[in-house]
């Protein structure tokens, strides 16, 4: 099954558009950003547990990261609340679960062999860094390599015009983020290929989480 799968193609989805699809798990559904391959695949979704879900215990062998968005995620390790980030390196397992439901977002089998350790933010608790123009905070997700960040715009926040060597994807996690093609509400997500260019800036202030760098 291949979903959104030629990366020099932008794409534009807000995943509330979306249907949900089961999971081969009774109680876990998806809604599908994109993906390259059938059950074991590269992919980005939207995944949502019904309470008292599970999964049995499965490797990543090419990693995996989530972005808790509501309920409370678990797994044998712990639990996670929403606003809590995981990286699960290549060649990890855990068997997940939610007593009480969640809903995700998730990538899989896109991390190198440089990711060794797990990774947990709690994004609510952790610290936000000046960005690069007044009105702008970054949060890092991920201390190996470059990685995922967080972003948070103060309401009336302009960035400059600017390329992104490697392309760029953003989830937009609350609020509503704009650039000159569009505006986008929560629940959107966007992905521009390498070499895209624009101005990016929210009107209204938003959070976003953004990953640069990997569409080559």
């Amino acid at each position: 099954m291949n979903i959104n799968d030629d990366y020099s193609q932008r794409v534009v989805i807000n995943h509330h558009d979306l249907p949900w699809t089961p999971s081969p798990q009774k109680g876990v559904d998806r809604r599908m950003l994109e993906r390259v391959g059938d059950e074991v695949a590269k992919a980005t979704s939207i995944v949502r547990y019904q309470p008292g879900s599970q999964f049995d215990s499965h490797i990543h062998d090419l990693g995996e990261e989530i972005l808790v968005l509501d309920g409370m995620f678990s797994d044998e390790a712990g639990s996670y609340p929403a606003g809590t980030y995981i990286m699960n390196p290549p060649e990890s397992s855990h068997a997940p679960y939610s007593e009480e439901g969640c809903t995700l977002f998730v990538k899989l089998r896109h991390l190198g062999s440089g990711k060794l350790e797990r990774e947990i933010v709690d994004t609510r608790l952790a610290p936000w860094y000046k960005g690069l123009v007044p009105g702008l905070q970054v949060m890092p997700l991920m201390r190996q390599g470059s990685g995922s960040t967080l972003v948070r715009w103060a309401p009336q926040t302009y960035f400059n015009p600017h390329k992104h060597y490697g392309g760029e994807e953003i989830f937009v996690v609350e609020g509503v983020f704009e650039d000159e093609h569009g505006r986008y509400p929560a629940g959107s997500w966007i992905r521009s290929p390498h070499m895209s260019l624009h101005q990016p800036f929210s009107k209204e202030g938003c959070t976003i989480f953004v990953k640069t760098g990997h569409l080559i």
